[in-house]
């Protein structure tokens, strides 16, 4: 259960300018991701700290789990962050675009 502190937000109120983190694993993002989003896994964010941009960020995982640890992490080392309710299913869910780098048809995974 994630914490109810925890900022999130839903799909359709991501703001098409978001900067968007995605803390999956590197076969799901293959499978599709949300366009100009930044690839970290969350077991690589600890080393990559550097590499995450700066906040506003909203960050996604498949469910919103992995997403949720992340985001407690990077607010507790100060980024302005902000878990993406239900993930890229939530994300899909609602009809939200997203890609595939080798141009096939995005899918959850």
């Amino acid at each position: 259960m994630t914490d109810p502190d925890l900022p999130s937000v839903s799909p359709a109120d991501v703001a098409p300018d978001a900067t968007v983190l995605d803390v999956r694993e590197p076969d799901e993002w293959a499978g599709g991701h949300i366009a100009g989003a930044v690839h970290i896994p969350l077991g690589e964010l600890p080393d990559r700290l550097a590499e995450v941009p700066a906040g506003p960020l909203v960050v996604t995982c498949r469910a919103g789990g992995r997403s949720a640890r992340a985001t407690q992490f990077l607010r507790g080392h100060g980024v302005d962050a902000t878990n993406l309710d239900g993930g890229m299913q939530a994300w899909d869910a609602a009809g939200r675009a997203y890609v595939r780098d080798d141009g096939g048809v995005p899918e959850v995974r």
